[in-house]
């Protein structure tokens, strides 16, 4: 293992002052959370079920009430699929090298390790809701809220929920700080107090509530490159009835994207921009995977079908759409070497497990977490481009 490299610290008279960068985290605090999963291993499912639409029938007076159809409830599965550390190591000689301020390097050592691994997590979130939304507005490659006092970007992804039946109660808007630089610079609507009602975005930038949407902006969200994709059409001869979401495409070439926002170009006769949850390789036929709830409109056989440009999405859902577990990693029962407690970053509010492990001549310090995200519910998720 790799020694510790000092040499600009071993000063006598130095003093700490370095303080840990912290990224914005928006997914975190805007997500379902679930930290009891600590009976599931890593990779292991967690059933949760799927209660399908229900059918209405007239009431009818008799005797005795109809025996009605029974209904087969469905199910999704996710696992913790991660288990991830980041360890620091010290010797001795290290630590007396620079005793003076070995306690303040230490701490900034733990911040750096919450820093990665929360940035690992914010990133996974990301990736769970731009792979699993529904629908898209907006313009790829066009920043939102870049025309005054138009809330117009707040209130169209507010309608696709709307649309979809999502519960509105407890929406959230994850945006990237392009966009949300958007909102400060130009929605004066927001900022002037006589307007807005309060200084917090003026005076503290504190993007608070818009439309039902608890605004957040996210460090790790990245712009999505497309697949390659052209010239597919429909390939059923029947086509596809409204809510379909597999859907077989043939004639084209290149690879169609998770994320890809897809469209029926048949001369208007669909203008919504639909997310692919499943991508296909490319060139001939295949399957590609619309998320829920599907096409709005009936679509023909040889219907022409593009995939949108390149894009850096912004991110409106429910809180239950997108579920984080986390867990503390699992110990040995018999008892485990080293010491163990658990730990909470400040910034995260995310608890971890602090191990110390001693060796000869050496500690190893370690910070660690388990954990597993997945979009549940398409229908409560979309992506405002930009």
């Amino acid at each position: 293992m790799t020694a510790n490299t000092l040499t600009g610290l071993v000063v006598d008279a130095q003093v700490a002052a370095d303080r840990v960068l912290r990224e914005q985290i928006g997914f975190l605090p805007a997500v379902f959370k679930d930290s009891s999963a600590d009976m599931v291993a890593k990779d292991q499912n967690i059933t949760y079920p799927i209660v399908p639409t229900a059918t209405a029938s007239d009431v009818t007076p008799a005797a005795t009430p109809s025996d009605p159809t029974g209904t087969t409830v469905g199910y999704g599965q996710m696992t913790i699929n991660k288990v991830r550390k980041v360890p620091i190591r010290w010797s001795g000689e290290e630590q007396g090298s620079i005793r003076r301020i070995y306690q303040n390097v230490k701490q900034d050592q733990i911040a750096q390790a919450f820093r990665t691994l929360i940035n690992e997590m914010e990133a996974d979130l990301f990736t769970a809701a731009k792979q699993g939304a529904s629908r898209a507005y907006g313009t790829a490659g066009t920043t939102p809220f870049g025309t005054a006092n138009d809330l117009s970007d707040f209130a169209n992804p507010v309608k696709i929920l709307k649309d979809n039946g999502a519960w509105t109660g407890d929406m959230h808007m994850v945006l990237n700080t392009t966009a949300s630089t958007q909102i400060l610079s130009k929605q004066s609507s927001l900022f002037k107090v006589n307007e807005a009602g309060n200084a917090d975005l003026l005076r503290d930038a504190a993007l608070g509530k818009v439309e039902g949407f608890g605004l957040h902006e996210s460090s790790q969200i990245a712009s999505h490159t497309k697949g390659t994709a052209s010239g597919y059409l429909v390939d059923l001869t029947a086509g596809y009835a409204v809510n379909s979401t597999t859907v077989h495409v043939d004639t084209g070439t290149g690879t169609i994207l998770a994320g890809d926002v897809l469209t029926n170009t048949k001369t208007a006769r669909d203008t919504n921009k639909y997310v692919v949850g499943t991508g296909f390789a490319g060139d001939g036929d295949g399957d590609i995977v619309l998320n829920k709830p599907g096409n709005l409109v009936a679509w023909v056989n040889n219907d022409p079908v593009a995939v949108g440009n390149n894009y850096t999405g912004n991110f409106a859902f429910e809180r239950n759409a997108i579920h984080l577990l986390t867990r503390l990693p699992m110990l040995p029962e018999e008892g485990a070497l080293g010491e163990h407690e658990t730990i909470t970053d400040p910034y995260s509010g995310m608890s971890f497990l602090f191990s110390v492990y001693p060796g000869y001549h050496l500690v190893i310090i370690e910070v660690s977490i388990a954990w597993g995200v997945k979009a549940v519910k398409g229908e409560a998720i979309t992506t405002l481009l930009g």
